[in-house]
């Protein structure tokens, strides 16, 4: 007999989406177990149990393993379950990875770019968004008016958003370059929706650009915006080094 494995799982597992997301289809009440609704925490049999999402059901799993890196450019969605979404990250992959069912192991907001990481192993995915998974992700972030460095202590602080601790692990604000006084770095070790953003607006500044170029050591380089590149496993692993 197959073992049991929460619904999240089985989702995650088929490349359906990341077990957070599936968590949130599984309380909006999209799942269904052999006809009924699933309840969060719910255990099924992957070889005996019908497993749908809006009365569709759930495929197979999928033929390959396939973990991407893509330079997101601004104004793509991270969803390829929206009806509603004209340009997604989805619709510019190269053909070879369109029937990969993949998914994003951590999202962009549509106004931001850069490094993102589209898969379709569930297991990898929990990994990089769990945080327990330890990934620091570092953005850079230009605000729409200089940055006062006392308000550095602030933001490693941080302040509770509609019920949620957001805060900065790190903050380094630039020295040379164009608008260096309107420039900074920001570190990130947790994944709240549009994090950055609403941090920095609880102090007062619009975030006006935001990139992000670095998980762990993974370094983003050499990748044109909407580009994809196959990461290897020794890059894969590097996500999870400080």
């Amino acid at each position: 007999m197959s073992e049991l494995v929460r619904v999240q799982k089985f989702l995650a597992d088929r490349g359906m989406c990341s077990r957070r997301e599936a968590e949130e289809w599984i309380r909006e009440g999209r799942v269904k177990v052999n006809g009924v609704v699933a309840e969060l925490g719910q255990k099924v049999n992957p070889e005996a149990d019908q497993v749908a999402v809006k009365n569709k059901k759930v495929p197979q799993l999928p033929k390959r393993k396939v973990t991407l890196l893509m330079n997101k450019p601004k104004g793509t969605l991270c969803t390829n379950h929206d009806p509603n979404a004209v340009l997604t990250v989805f619709t510019i992959l190269p053909k070879e990875y369109r029937f990969d069912r993949l998914f994003c192991a951590g999202r962009l907001d549509k106004d931001s770019e850069g490094m993102l990481i589209l898969t379709n192993d569930g297991d990898l995915a929990n990994r990089i968004t769990h945080p327990t998974g330890g990934v620091v992700k570092r953005y850079r972030v230009k605000l729409h008016k200089p940055f006062d460095p006392a308000v550095t202590p602030k933001l490693l602080k941080g302040v509770i958003d509609e019920g949620e601790h957001l805060f900065a692990k790190k903050i380094i604000p630039a020295t040379t370059g164009p608008e260096a006084d309107h420039r900074v770095e920001v570190h990130l070790d947790q994944g709240r929706k549009r994090e950055i953003r609403r941090l920095f607006e609880a102090f007062g500044y619009h975030v006006k650009k935001l990139k992000r170029f670095q998980m762990g050591k993974l370094r983003m380089k050499g990748i044109s915006p909407g580009a994809v590149k196959p990461l290897t496993e020794r890059e894969i692993e590097s996500l999870f080094q400080q």
